[in-house]
């Protein structure tokens, strides 16, 4: 069953409130999680092109790294100031101008005749791409409890997922049809979604007259008051740096060694979106209260797969590495479903507050692996990478069984 449009759907003010909804539909949950990854993806596609977007638009030097920097910027930015709106805005509505400002930004940089214009663009797709933290917990306020892990799982499947393909279907297009034609083609995805959006999703009015400058105030507090959210946004960040490391070490590894074209390494990422699966799983494991279980087994098959891909590396083994990929994959969007799961149900009136912090701090604490992957692998090689990397799953699990039983 789900929800017409036109329903209304004021913040649940008790667990037994939130029982008694229906649950979304299949065709609605796979429509969030389809938007989760189309808009998410948007902040990876350049990241694939920087090489061709540099000479077309002649930037020289060091100003091609601002092409991904300034992009994560946006985001980050989105996350902290336009996700926590969330608990003040018409949900749906918020939803609807973040697909209309991504649009924006796309088209803008597909028609970018400056570095200039291209870098406004990047800033612009990546600030309103975070609407895609807005549809997630967007998603549970529509659940009951019970089935709130799956529900998450379903919907960060297809966030993951668009992830995953972003990098080699950028790379696909931009072998075809030129590296602006990518760009062209999420802006008509982003308004096809929210056509499909304005018409499916319900309203929800968020309960509370806190004012936007009183919101992001409680942010702050939020954090140093809410134990769970500060262990649980710990983790993911150290996880997702892990992530960040593998996926930006391995294109270095594919061509170095194994001698592998930008299609393969392409493939090879397609390969690896394998990993989405475990979502799924992940939910439902936490509907079923084996979050901490679940949680040390993410952590332990992290840093033992890095370790693997290590061996693969120097074996010149393509199928392990893919093995590795899929379970480091895996391991990662586990614990994110996890620990969503338990942020989530802290507060019900302040969600879009606590995912906006608890991002904001997994994309800082991440965005440090892509530097560590380059330096590691610079200095020392594939080997030193993958040891990086099993040491951030060894650091993690450490830090993990100092957790008292009762945030679990």
């Amino acid at each position: 069953m789900s929800y017409s449009r036109d329903t209304v759907l004021p913040q649940p003010e008790a667990a037994g409130i939130a029982a008694e909804m229906p649950g979304l539909s299949p065709a609605l949950t796979f429509l969030f999680a389809f938007a989760c990854g189309a808009m998410v993806g948007n902040i990876y596609y350049a990241q694939a092109l920087i090489g061709l977007i540099s000479t077309d638009l002649d930037m020289h030097g060091g100003m091609a790294g601002f092409i991904v920097t300034v992009t994560q910027l946006g985001y980050g930015a989105g996350l902290l100031f336009l996700v926590s709106l969330a608990d003040l805005v018409e949900n749906r509505r918020l939803v609807l101008l973040t697909l209309a400002g991504t649009a924006l930004g796309l088209a803008g940089a597909a028609l970018s005749g400056s570095a200039m214009t291209f870098l406004l663009s990047s800033f612009a797709i990546g600030f309103f791409a975070c609407g895609a933290q807005v549809l997630v917990p967007f998603a549970s306020h529509l659940v009951p409890a019970a089935s709130r892990g799956r529900t998450i799982g379903n919907v960060m499947a297809g966030l993951l997922t668009g992830i995953m393909l972003a990098r080699p279907l950028a790379n696909l297009v931009a072998s075809e049809f030129g590296w602006r034609a990518i760009f062209w083609i999420s802006a008509a995805a982003m308004l096809a979604v929210l056509v499909l959006l304005r018409a499916a999703l319900p309203q929800r009015r968020p309960h509370g007259s806190m004012r936007y400058g009183a919101i992001l105030k409680s942010m702050w507090y939020l954090l140093v008051t809410t134990p769970a959210l500060q262990r649980r946004a710990l983790y993911q960040g150290i996880i997702f740096a892990s992530f960040n490391l593998f996926w930006t070490g391995i294109p270095l590894l594919l061509t170095d060694i194994f001698g592998y074209s930008q299609r393969q390494i392409a493939l090879f990422a397609l390969a690896g979106a394998a990993g989405a699966l475990a979502a799924p799983v992940a939910g439902r494991l936490a509907d079923r209260g084996y979050t901490r279980q679940g949680t040390a087994i993410a952590m332990i098959t992290l840093a033992i797969w890095f370790l693997i891909a290590g061996w693969a590396g120097t074996a010149i083994s393509i199928t392990a590495l893919v093995l590795a990929a899929i379970f480091i994959d895996s391991a990662v969007q586990t614990n994110q479903i996890l620990s969503q799961r338990i942020i989530f149900s802290l507060n019900d009136q302040a969600r879009g507050r606590l995912n906006a912090i608890y991002m904001t701090i997994v994309f800082l604490l991440g965005s440090a692996g892509s530097a560590l992957a380059a330096a590691t692998y610079y200095y020392g090689g594939w080997w030193v990478t993958s040891l990086a990397g099993a040491g951030l799953g060894l650091l993690v699990l450490l830090i993990f069984t100092t957790e008292p039983r009762s945030q679990s």
